[in-house]
C-alpha cells in the first residue's frame, strides 16, 4: 500500500485509525479506495485482526467489489473471518445464532416482496376489505415504514397519520402475528428485530460489541432510523465507528433514509474527526461547477464544493426542444454526431431521466434509427414466477411453517387439492390454532374432505418429507433438486401454462437456471444447505427491482436509458438528462413540500455528476397529455446554473419524413449516383 498515491483529505482518512470518523465523500472523490485502503492500514499498520472488522455496505454487488479490493490490497489471507455485509446479511448472520431468544426458530424463512402482499391481501380480505393488490401495496408501504423508524404495532396505531392509518394499524397486528406463526420475518424486520435482541438482551449485544471493534459503514447518508440505532449499539463503547457518505447524494427519502443522521452524526460522537473528499476525479470543470452551483441552494448541508485538477472541458448544452419527440430525435441526432466526432462507443452515452414513462420516447425514436439501447429495470430472475414456484417448494422443504409458500404449492402442479378443499383446510387450522402442514399430515380429521383430495394430500406430504430426508442427507442439492422438479412434473405445468412453446422454453430455462444455481452455491460453499442456499436468495430482494441484471446489461456496446434513481453510483462519458421542467425535474408532487424539493434538487445534482466529459440538458416546451399538447415550464434549476456555463441552443433534429418525402430523397439520391457516373 503506497500512501503516496492518495491525496492529503484520502490519506487522513485512511489513517485515522481510534474514534468516531466522518468522510464526506463528494461524487467521484474516490471514497471507495478509501475505505478500502483504511481497512488494509488497520490491517497491516495497526495489528488489527481481520475478524474484529466489520464493514457495511447498501447492495451485495458493492459488498463483493468491497471484499475483491480489500483481498487485492492486502491478500486473500489476511482478509479471512473479516465481515463484508449488507445490513440485511449482517442481520441475518446475528439472527442466525441469536433469534432463538425472541422466540423464533432458526430456520426461519425471509419473505420477499410478493410473500407479504399475499399475506396482507389475505388479511385485509379478513378484515372485510377487497384486498386489491394496490390496496394491500399501499398497506405494506406503511407497515414498512413503520418498520424502518422501529415502531411497532402498538406504538404504530398510536402514531397519528392519514385516512390509511386505522387499517394499516390493524393489518399490522395480525401481519406480524401471521409471520411469528409462519416462522417467517420480512426484510424490515431484520433490522427491528437485531435492535431488538441487542437492547433486550445485552449480553447478546456485548458479545458483538467485542467482535466488531471497527466498524465502517459506506453510504452513511442512506441510512434509516433503525440502521442507524443498530450502529449506534454496536458502536457504543469503543465508539470506532467510521461512516462514508455524501449528504448531497442522498436520494432515497422515499425508502425511509434520513439524511439528517450524517449531519447529526459529530453531536451523537463527541470529538469525531471530518474529513472533506472535494477532489474530483471523474468530471470536468464545467460540470462540476454546475453540479456546485445547483446544490449549493440546498440549506441543510454541510458546505463542501468539488474541484478538480483535469480542466474546464466543454460547455454544457442547453437543449430547447419542441415537444416530446422532438426531445428524443434530438437526443438520438446528437449520439450520432459525437460518435463519429469523438469516436465513441453506444455503451458511452446515457439518457437519464425523473420517471419511467419518459423513456417511451426515446426508446421508439433509437429503434426507428437502428441504434442498440438498453433499458435498466425490470424483473430480477428470481421475480419470475417459474424461478418463485420452484423455490417455493425448496422453502417449505426447509420451513413447513412457511404457509405463503405452502399455499403456493399445495396444488401446483395441479394435483387434485382445488380451492374448496384448501378453503376448509385453511379453516380447519384456523380454528384448532394448528399449522396448516400438521392438518395436512392428518386430512381425515377435516370435515367435509373427500376421498380423492385425502388421497392427494396425503401423497403431497409423503413426497415433501421424503425429500426433506433426502435435502438432509444427500451429497448434491442440485441433483435432488432437479429429481424433485421431474417427479412433480412442473416442465409439464409450465407448458400448460405458457402462451407459445417459445415463452415456454425461457421459461423452463428459467427452471434450470435454479438448479444451477444450487450447483454454483454448493461449489462455492464449505458446507453447503438448502438453508443457507434459500437464505443467499432471499437477501437478493434486497437489491431492489432491475439491479440483478444491471451489469449485464451495461456491459452491451449500447445506449443505457435509465432513471436518475438507478444511475447512483454509475458514470458516462456523455450523459443526457432529459425533461429538466417543471413537473418532472422538480416532479410535480415535490413542488409544494420545501424538503421535497430539497431531495429533488439532490437529484439533479446526481445526475449532473454521472457525466465524465460532456453533458446535456433538455427539456420540452410542450408535451402530450392524453394526446393533447400542454406547455411546459423550465425547471427552476436550470436557473440555478450559471450562464456562462451553458451553450444553449433551440433543437435542429429534424421531424421523420414521410412516406412520400422518403421516396422523392432516395429518387434524388440515386439521381445523382447516376449523373456521378455518366449513366
Amino acid at each position: 500500500m503506497d500512501l503516496n498515491l492518495l491525496n492529503p483529505q484520502q490519506r487522513a482518512a485512511v489513517c485515522h485509525c481510534e474514534g468516531p470518523l466522518l468522510v464526506f465523500a463528494g461524487a467521484g472523490s474516490g471514497k471507495t479506495r478509501v475505505i478500502t485502503c483504511r481497512i488494509g492500514y488497520l490491517l497491516r499498520h495497526h495489528g488489527v485482526e481481520a475478524g474484529r472488522i466489520l464493514a457495511v455496505t447498501f447492495t451485495n454487488k458493492a459488498a463483493r467489489e468491497m471484499h475483491e479490493r480489500v483481498k487485492e490490497e492486502v491478500g486473500r489471507r489476511a482478509v479471512k473471518g473479516m465481515v463484508i455485509s449488507t445490513f440485511h446479511s449482517l442481520c441475518v448472520r446475528i439472527l442466525k445464532e441469536e433469534i432463538e431468544r425472541l422466540g423464533y426458530k432458526k430456520n426461519f424463512s425471509i419473505y420477499g416482496t410478493a410473500d407479504q402482499v399475499r399475506l396482507i391481501r389475505d388479511i385485509l380480505q379478513e378484515l372485510g376489505k377487497d384486498g386489491q393488490r394496490g390496496d394491500a401495496e399501499r398497506v405494506l408501504w406503511l407497515i414498512s415504514d413503520a418498520k424502518n423508524r422501529l415502531q411497532g404495532p402498538g406504538d404504530f396505531s398510536s402514531a397519528g397519520g392519514g385516512a390509511d392509518q386505522p387499517l394499516a394499524a390493524e393489518t399490522y397486528a395480525r401481519y406480524q402475528k401471521a409471520l411469528k406463526a409462519y416462522n417467517a420475518l420480512d426484510f424490515d424486520d431484520l433490522l427491528m428485530l437485531a435492535v431488538r435482541l441487542f437492547r433486550e438482551h445485552p449480553e447478546v449485544l456485548t458479545k458483538y460489541q467485542e467482535r466488531f471493534r471497527y466498524i465502517m459503514v459506506d453510504e452513511y447518508q442512506d441510512t434509516n432510523a433503525a440502521q442507524y440505532e443498530l450502529l449506534c449499539l454496536l458502536a457504543e463503547g469503543h465508539r470506532n465507528l467510521c461512516v462514508v457518505g455524501d449528504d448531497d447524494q442522498s436520494i432515497y427519502g422515499w425508502r425511509g433514509a434520513e439524511p439528517e443522521n450524517i449531519l447529526k452524526f459529530e453531536g451523537d460522537f463527541p470529538g469525531t474527526t471530518v474529513v472533506k473528499l472535494e477532489q474530483n476525479y471523474r468530471s470536468t470543470g464545467n460540470i462540476l461547477a454546475a453540479a456546485n452551483a445547483v446544490i449549493r441552494k440546498n440549506k441543510k448541508r454541510k458546505e463542501k464544493a468539488l474541484w478538480t485538477a483535469g480542466g474546464e472541458g466543454r460547455c454544457i448544452e442547453y437543449l430547447r426542444c419542441d415537444d416530446e419527440e422532438d426531445e428524443a430525435r434530438t437526443v438520438v441526432e446528437r449520439i450520432h454526431a459525437e460518435r463519429f466526432r469523438n469516436d465513441l462507443a453506444c455503451r458511452d452515452f446515457a439518457i437519464l431521466y425523473r420517471t419511467n414513462t419518459q423513456s417511451r420516447a426515446f426508446e421508439e425514436q433509437l429503434r426507428y434509427e437502428n441504434v442498440p439501447y438498453v433499458l435498466i429495470g425490470g424483473q430480477q430472475f428470481f421475480d419470475r414466477k417459474e424461478v418463485k414456484d420452484a423455490l417455493a417448494y425448496l422453502r417449505v422443504l426447509v420451513n413447513s411453517r412457511d404457509e405463503v409458500n405452502l399455499l403456493r404449492i399445495l396444488n401446483y402442479p395441479r394435483r387434485g387439492i382445488g380451492e374448496t378443499t384448501a378453503d376448509r383446510l385453511i379453516r380447519h387450522s384456523s380454528e384448532a390454532e394448528t399449522p396448516l402442514w400438521e392438518v395436512l399430515r392428518n386430512p381425515s380429521a377435516v370435515e367435509d374432505l373427500g376421498a380423492k383430495p385425502c388421497e392427494a394430500i396425503v401423497a403431497f406430504v409423503e413426497l415433501m418429507e421424503r425429500y426433506r430426508r433426502r435435502f438432509s442427507r444427500t451429497p448434491s442439492l442440485a441433483v435432488a433438486a432437479r429429481d424433485l422438479f421431474g417427479e412433480i412434473r412442473l416442465e409439464d405445468e409450465i407448458f400448460r401454462g405458457a402462451e407459445d412453446p417459445t415463452r415456454a422454453r425461457r421459461r423452463l430455462d428459467n427452471l434450470e437456471e435454479v438448479v444451477n444455481a444450487l450447483a454454483s452455491f454448493e461449489e462455492r460453499e464449505g458446507s453447503p444447505t438448502l438453508e443457507g442456499f434459500l437464505g443467499k436468495v432471499s437477501l437478493l430482494d434486497d437489491e431492489g427491482p432491475g439491479r440483478g441484471d444491471k451489469d449485464s446489461k451495461l456491459a452491451q456496446d449500447a445506449v443505457t436509458l435509465m432513471s436518475l434513481h438507478s444511475s447512483k453510483g454509475l458514470e458516462f462519458p456523455v450523459v443526457f438528462l432529459a425533461g429538466m421542467e417543471e413537473g418532472f425535474l422538480p416532479h410535480r408532487k415535490s413542488i409544494e413540500e420545501t424538503f421535497d424539493i430539497d431531495e429533488e434538487r439532490r437529484l439533479c445534482y446526481v445526475g449532473i455528476t454521472r457525466a465524465r466529459r460532456h453533458l446535456l440538458l433538455l427539456n420540452a416546451a410542450q408535451r402530450k397529455k392524453y394526446g393533447k399538447p400542454h406547455p411546459r415550464v423550465p425547471s427552476r434549476f436550470m436557473e440555478e446554473i450559471p450562464a456562462e456555463l451553458l451553450d444553449e441552443q433551440g433543437s435542429t433534429a429534424r421531424p421523420p419524413a414521410s412516406e412520400e418525402e422518403q421516396e422523392e430523397q432516395a429518387n434524388s439520391f440515386f439521381s445523382g449516383i447516376k449523373a456521378l457516373l455518366g449513366d
